[in-house]
């Protein structure tokens, strides 16, 4: 029986890759049509959201909303991948390192940040972990982001528990690396938990196991209502707008869901030149 269009959300487990939880999930909702909203590393755990079905053209509008992380980032060690699976670099004696507050302070607001080496960035068409592992070396641009919140919730020793709401495109790992450099001992992540994608976070999160047991899908309007502004249209915008015509513009910045009389979702806007145009639309087919 195939699951219906909606989304999961997925509480990963560490050691699995995005795309390990994404193949468990076809099984589970008896498609291929699944794909998941922002990449979450082996090591990491926590919040992926995956869509099924039409739901599948949520995700790159999803990938780009805010996200929130709990991490731990340990001083005085610097790897290559930035982070506690790569090979260890410079080790430095954290002992002396004081007060944090500024360094954490100069990594918050808007930030240009050069992504870590072994990301999915793409270098000429080839992912920069491939150049990297490939023994090539590479650099990466800065790109500006927007870091919210960057704060300790607990120091231990060398290891500081760190709460992170931050922008799309934003890198734990790299906050990890500039927070060592800053400091002059480095340092690198060691455990990465995503606690929010948008408006999903850990209390709407099932393991798979749970999923496996009983598979909860959040139905693709639910979704949409809940990610994205709502804007209510008549019988005729929602006919009109179903075969991809253009409406008077929302007055809303970004994204907005719209909702058929009967509830149904029948597209994703955006204004652009003075009319709401859809970027996704999801009828006719039935809702």
């Amino acid at each position: 029986m195939t699951a219906p269009d909606g989304l999961l959300v997925v509480d990963k487990p560490a050691g699995w890759t995005s795309h390990d939880v994404v193949a468990r999930v076809r099984r589970l909702a008896g498609t291929r049509k699944v794909g998941h909203a922002g990449t979450l590393d082996p090591m990491a755990t926590g919040v992926l959201v995956l869509g099924i079905g039409r739901a599948t053209r949520l995700l790159g509008h999803l990938s780009l909303t805010d996200k929130s992380y709990d991490a731990t980032i340990r001083l005085g060690v610097t790897t290559v991948t930035d982070d506690a699976e790569g090979e260890v670099l410079v080790e430095r004696d954290p002992s002396g390192v004081g007060d944090v507050t500024a360094a954490l302070a100069a990594l918050t607001g808007e930030i240009d940040q050069v992504p870590s080496s072994v990301s999915a960035v793409k270098v000429d068409g080839v992912r920069s972990y491939a150049r990297v592992r490939a023994g090539q070396d590479v650099e990466l641009k800065a790109r500006r982001v927007t870091v919210s919140r960057l704060e300790v919730l607990e120091r231990r020793g060398a290891d500081l528990d760190v709460r992170v709401d931050c922008s799309s495109g934003t890198y734990v790992r790299a906050l990890a690396r500039d927070l060592g450099e800053a400091l002059g001992v480095g340092g690198h992540l060691t455990a990465l938990r995503r606690t929010r994608v948008g408006p999903f976070d850990l209390d709407r999160a099932r393991t798979l196991q749970q999923h496996a047991e009983d598979l909860v899908v959040v139905p693709l309007g639910e979704a949409v209502a809940a990610a994205f502004p709502r804007r209510s249209l008549s019988e005729d915008e929602a006919v009109a707008l179903s075969y991809g015509k253009k409406l008077a513009p929302t007055g809303a910045a970004g994204t907005v869901g719209a909702f058929a009389p009967d509830g149904r979702c029948i597209a994703l806007l955006e204004d652009r030149d003075d009319v709401a145009r859809p970027t996704v639309v999801f009828a006719p087919a039935a809702g």
